[in-house]
């Protein structure tokens, strides 16, 4: 089904069909599960005096875990939600630790809750899919299965083949005929709708009950973004190395040398004008040596940022293939691992605009507000940029997130293309 079904298009839409299996299914799912916590419970509390009771009602936490993981994945599947799993159980050593864990386990505890509000929101959604559903077909269909009807004798002796309402009046009429399906097709119109805002309540309990609570998805961010800045950081340090040994090394091994040989010319009263060209050799070696070193430093740590993230911009937007409009407010100067990142994101972004956009002039404004430093760079060339597209902006998008930043690309195509990066003033986290 589409994003925006039309109205009368809505009763053919797949999810339509789908949240009607899921209503019809979930009554008695809603009723299982609403059996399993209470009868788990009333045992467990029963049996709390004995030995038993603590660990049944921990082993029975697993089992709701199980029951609300089955549970979220048909939501996901039919209802149209798309909640992730919850963090898994961790359990204590021993088996006190693991009755323990099990006892202080939120997951099972969210679990059991809403598997004891399935049944409610089941009864709901049951109800809503029959009465709008069933009774809908069976009201625009009814001028066909009318006449099979069994004889129905009013008080007066008529034999009436038509549904009853009250007072010998029987829907066998021509207009009573219309105006049934007239109500069935309106049902049915109005079902699809119905359904889904019904389901709504219990997707909302999914969303809340069954999934990661916030304080897990964000110790999974953490995780994730500090496995992102190592791997950025063994990245980095292989980098050095490999260009600390195949070049600035290979340089200064070639620097020893020659000057090891005019050494030895020298020594020996040899021709000094092959002495003295061997010493110039050495001569550029150093300052090429010295050059690449400069330019590792650089890498690692702009000099240019030790005035300050505006003076390092200006240098950068005067460096640009691609004449550049810089405007910046910085009114409070961020970390210098902030800046870093800045600087890097907006060199990245203008070498793309150089590279891939075909454009005739970008700008770049930067300011920040609110504990927040805001980078946005534009340019008016051809569009079509997407994180993930070759042009660099995943790895952008993956510096960003270490510090808690957020990248955003609209570049529709035909352009233009407005990169903006988010990033908090001082950083708190690996970067």
């Amino acid at each position: 089904m589409s994003d925006s079904p039309t109205f009368a298009g809505a009763l053919f839409a797949p999810r339509t069909w789908r949240e009607f299996l899921y209503a019809l299914i979930g009554l008695p799912l809603g009723i299982a599960g609403f059996v399993f916590t209470v009868t788990t419970f009333a045992v467990s509390a029963g049996l709390a005096v004995t030995f038993i009771g603590l660990p049944l009602l921990a082993l029975t936490g697993l089992g709701a875990r199980w029951f609300g993981y089955g549970l979220r994945e048909l939501s996901n599947s039919l209802s149209g939600t798309a909640v992730p799993p919850p963090a898994p159980f961790r359990a204590h050593p021993g088996l006190l630790g693991w009755i323990g864990s099990g006892l202080q386990d939120g997951t099972a505890w969210r679990a059991r809750l809403y598997l004891l509000l399935k049944l409610p929101t089941g009864i709901i959604g049951f109800a809503a899919a029959m009465a709008f559903m069933a009774y809908g077909l069976a009201g625009a269909t009814y001028w066909i299965w009318r006449p099979f009807l069994p004889c129905n004798t009013s008080t007066d002796g008529v034999c009436h083949r038509g549904a009853g309402l009250y007072n010998d009046v029987y829907l066998d009429t021509f207009w009573g005929v219309a105006l049934t399906a007239v109500v069935g097709v309106v049902l049915l119109l109005l079902a699809p709708w119905v359904l889904h805002g019904v389901l709504t309540i219990d997707r909302l309990l999914v969303r809340v009950l069954l999934g990661p609570t916030a304080s897990a998805e964000r110790v999974q961010e953490l995780e994730q973004s500090r496995a992102q800045a190592v791997d950025d950081s063994a990245s980095t340090l292989r980098r050095i190395e490999r260009d600390l040994h195949d070049g600035t090394q290979a340089r200064l091994v070639a620097l020893a040398m020659n000057v090891g040989l005019a050494k030895e010319k020298l020594a020996e009263g040899g021709d000094s004008a092959e002495a003295r060209q061997l010493l110039d050799t050495a001569h550029t070696t150093a300052k090429e040596a010295i050059v690449e070193l400069r330019d590792l430093a650089r890498g690692i740590h702009p000099p240019v940022l030790d005035a300050g993230l505006d003076s390092a911009l200006a240098t950068l937007a005067a460096r640009s293939a691609v004449p550049v409009d810089l405007r910046t407010s910085i009114s409070a100067r961020p970390s210098p691992a902030i800046e870093t990142i800045a600087y890097f994101c907006a060199a990245e972004l203008l070498t793309n605009v150089a590279k891939h956009s075909a454009a005739h002039h970008a700008s770049v404004d930067v300011r920040t507000a609110a504990g927040v430093l805001r980078l946005q760079v534009s340019d008016d060339g051809h569009g079509g940029a997407r994180v993930g597209a070759g042009s660099g902006l995943s790895g952008l998008a993956d510096r960003v997130r270490t510090v808690d930043g957020r990248l955003s690309v609209d570049s529709p195509e035909g352009g233009p293309t407005v990169v903006t990066v988010e990033l908090p003033l001082q950083s708190t986290r690996v970067g």
